[in-house]
């Protein structure tokens, strides 16, 4: 059997893991990356003169996946773990809420609805069959379980934040999978919450798989977004902007659907229409480097729906302070829908009003501590699991073009979107591929049997 030349476009940490992921199936593989550098979501940035993820990221030790990627290159070493506190802004106050004492005195909410929402928790911890909970609205789902008055207070401006008026469309699949991997978190961490980081960031995950792709022999090419894919019969062909073609015997997306669906002309009606309806969650993350800590809560999630962010993220409540110089650096992410207009505020319109809201919440915090602000956006981020995603939505990884396959985030059915879930879907994706790729005579079922489990 001959050995399959795949071309894979989007070179973020999903791509480069599938291309790992072939290489080790015998397959060449090129990575194709729009960018001038390849790691998507988890590429970092330069802020006050350090330099550490756009968006903010933070590991599990429940995070199988992406821990034993992190063994295959070499880093599980450079794992730091920490415990963390976790804080809560609701009725203008900001509480505490970290430990069982803490919750229980917790003011917002009486000791009935304390217990059905701890009880709420529990449940939805130890549900396996995900599936019945992509035909229930996730409203119906947390007012039925943990009533109308914690629903209102906690459950609503939570849902609000992450997905705006999108949370009408959630199944209750969307808040079983938050809940289910931050629970096997805690229980990973002996009942506290212990988050890991690499030291350096995701800068020197990135780097350093780069590195490992291109030992493998494997071709990454940086600042070359691709415009269009065909099928050509026997094989598929990758455009680019100034007119080059590239053949392969396969080319994989990992992009986007909505992209997906735009590049591949070809594609029947139907196809690139359900495509189109996958519903994004986009995202306005503020990176604030200050002079000293704000409340040192890892997070702080908000219920005020005139806080204009979804929660505050202390990154020096889990980093060593140190790694910036001794400062603090602190996200402030906003979920957007499509169609928000925050979308056209400018950096300095967010700067202003977001700094604004961090005088009102925080009394001690003065601007004089802002050293450096700067805003990353993205737009398809989180693919929304909406009622019946799994069956209506969710993008196969083969297409009706016999060379062209799609393995993107969207394919993430009983997860939540993170680094972890992203890597789960690259390993699923080569498997799958397996079986529609030529395969080299040397290749073993033992390996992909591996990547299996």
């Amino acid at each position: 059997m001959s050995r399959s030349d795949v071309g894979i476009v989007g070179g973020g940490v999903l791509g480069m893991t599938l291309a790992l992921r072939l290489r080790e199936q015998g397959c060449r593989v090129t990575v194709i990356e729009g960018a001038a550098a390849p790691g998507g979501l988890a590429s970092p940035q330069s802020i006050g003169g350090f330099t550490w993820d756009r968006f903010y990221h933070v590991i599990l030790m429940s995070d199988t996946n992406l821990r034993g990627l992190l063994d295959d290159i070499g880093l599980s070493d450079a794992l730091q773990w920490g415990t963390t506190r976790t804080g809560f802004y609701t009725d203008g106050q900001l509480y505490s809420l970290s430990t069982s004492i803490e919750f229980l005195t917790f003011p917002p909410l009486s000791l009935l609805d304390k217990v059905r929402l701890a009880l709420t928790i529990l449940y939805a911890s130890r549900i396996k069959d995900w599936k019945r909970l992509e035909s229930v609205p996730v409203t119906d789902w947390l007012r039925r379980l943990s009533g109308e008055r914690t629903f209102g207070r906690i459950w609503l401006p939570l849902l609000k934040s992450k997905l705006g008026e999108n949370y009408r469309r959630a199944s209750a699949s969307f808040i079983w999978a938050i809940i289910a991997r931050m629970y096997a978190a805690r229980r990973s961490g002996l009942k506290r919450e212990m988050f890991g980081y690499v030291r350096g960031g995701y800068d020197v995950i990135t780097r350093r798989l780069r590195e490992h792709l291109e030992s493998k022999g494997i071709e990454i090419m940086t600042g070359r977004p691709a415009t269009s894919v065909f099928d050509t019969g026997d094989g598929a062909e990758i455009r680019f902007a100034d007119g080059e073609r590239r053949s392969f015997d396969s080319v994989v997306l990992t992009i986007p659907c909505a992209r997906a669906a735009a590049m591949c002309p070809q594609l029947s009606d139907p196809e690139r229409q359900k495509l189109n309806d996958v519903v994004y969650q986009g995202i306005a993350c503020a990176s604030v480097l200050l002079k000293k800590p704000l409340a040192g809560y890892y997070v702080t999630n908000i219920t005020e729906s005139w806080v204009p962010f979804t929660a505050v993220v202390e990154m020096t409540a889990l980093v060593d302070r140190e790694r910036f110089g001794g400062n603090s650096l602190i996200y402030l992410p906003r979920y957007l829908t499509q169609d928000d207009p925050f979308w056209s505020r400018s950096d300095a319109e967010i700067q202003e009003e977001f700094l604004a809201a961090l005088e009102r919440m925080y009394p001690d915090f003065r601007r004089d501590d802002v050293l450096a602000f700067q805003v990353a956006r993205a737009r398809e981020v989180l693919a929304l699991s909406t009622l019946e995603y799994s069956s209506t939505l969710l993008p196969p990884v083969r297409t009706s073009l016999p060379h062209v396959f799609i393995v993107n985030s969207a394919q993430i059915a009983n997860g939540t979107l993170n680094v972890n879930e992203t890597i789960g879907v690259a390993n699923a994706g080569a498997i799958e591929l397996s079986r529609h790729l030529p395969r080299p005579a040397d290749s073993t079922p033992a390996l992909l049997s591996s990547r299996a489990s």
